[in-house]
């Protein structure tokens, strides 16, 4: 599906501005001690004219059907890319705890790594992470690699999604 540049978009803006506008899908979770789970996905990127895009992912259950069943977890932040090609992209989760995330922009893909993750006293002992985000084939598939409760960064969520 095609999308429209606004006229106003601040040039910042430019190597990123493939994602903005409403993103949906579905996805699977790999991880020790846990089964593996599909799930579906929502994710929109918005901007309101500055240099940055508001994030908000939303992940939830499916039935047989392909239907949303129940909400799993939302994420959202801000992508604040820089004119040297560079990102930096701040997040928070409801499951309490904030990471602050550098990366770089290279064509469409992108490639960000956690710089610091805080995290609340009774959050998961999540340590540090890895993201990798591409548009293929019009598509934005995505990928994160986490490090939690004493173990090494390895795969833990992928998923396809299409332009809604």
């Amino acid at each position: 599906m095609a999308f429209e540049i606004a006229a106003d978009l601040d040039p910042l803006l430019m190597p990123i501005a493939w994602m903005i506008g409403r993103w949906e899908g579905s996805g699977k979770g790999t991880y020790p001690g846990t089964e593996d789970f599909d799930f579906g996905q929502q994710v929109d990127f918005a901007h309101n004219g500055g240099s940055y895009l508001h994030y908000l992912s939303q992940t939830f259950e499916v039935g047989p059907d392909g239907k949303a069943v129940r909400p799993l977890t939302m994420e959202t932040g801000f992508w604040r890319p820089q004119g040297d090609g560079t990102l930096e992209v701040v997040m928070s989760h409801p499951e309490g705890y904030t990471e602050i995330w550098y990366g770089k922009i290279n064509g469409a893909q992108i490639e960000l790594t956690t710089d610091a993750v805080v995290r609340t006293a009774t959050a998961e002992d999540y340590a540090a992470g890895r993201r990798l985000y591409g548009n293929v084939e019009g598509d934005m598939l995505w990928t994160l690699d986490k490090a939690a409760n004493g173990l090494p960064l390895q795969t833990n969520l992928w998923g396809r999604l299409v332009r809604a």
